[in-house]
């Protein structure tokens, strides 16, 4: 548990940066240049993502996991539904289009929806660990953003299909999820 931990306070502090002082995160970029900042930045969120991965992992085949609750099997139901526009935000966050402008912040949305759905169909305190650090930290810069300048992402050019290339890939990556991606990549069938 220590390593997921461990990777939660890099990847999402690292992640809160600018949430936290926007102000002092734009002077030590400037300090530091651009390229080196990212380097860092990018660094110290992949050594969390890596540590994530190898805590959540070792918590999951734990001999005897602290459960804190036990979700009954129809909520499995309500989180392969909540999941369906995930992948959706999450594409439709690099295409500009009208779903871009709807959400305002299509990849925070999609944590939010992603975290929560997962929480309602794992109960041990690893998973509130991860999927609720998660949707804490998404929550917290959707609130952040409000007050902060906003900063350009990089993205496809304004196009008339972008809603539809979100749409149709989004639902698409939903499907390989559901069906291969999610037992390969996590060793967890979500159906079956």
């Amino acid at each position: 548990m220590l390593w997921l931990i461990l990777g939660l306070v890099l990847f999402l502090g690292v992640h809160s940066v600018s949430i936290i002082d926007a102000d002092w995160r734009n002077r030590t970029a400037a300090r530091l240049g651009q390229l080196p900042w990212k380097a860092i930045y990018g660094l110290v969120a992949l050594l969390g993502l890596y540590l994530i991965v190898i805590g959540y992992g070792q918590a999951r085949v734990a001999v005897d996991p602290i459960v804190l609750y036990q979700p009954p099997v129809w909520m499995r139901h309500i989180t392969l539904l909540l999941m369906l526009p995930v992948f959706v935000l999450l594409l439709a966050a690099y295409l500009p289009g009208r779903i871009q402008r709807a959400t305002k912040h299509p990849m925070l949305l999609a944590t939010k929806i992603w975290a929560l759905a997962h929480l309602l169909a794992n109960g041990t305190l690893a998973d509130l660990l991860l999927f609720g650090g998660f949707l804490a930290w998404a929550v917290a810069d959707r609130i952040s953003v409000k007050r902060r300048a906003p900063v350009p992402v990089p993205a496809a050019p304004a196009g008339r299909f972008n809603d539809w290339i979100a749409l149709g890939a989004g639902l698409a990556l939903y499907v390989l999820f559901l069906l291969w991606a999610h037992k390969a990549l996590f060793g967890v069938a979500p159906i079956g």
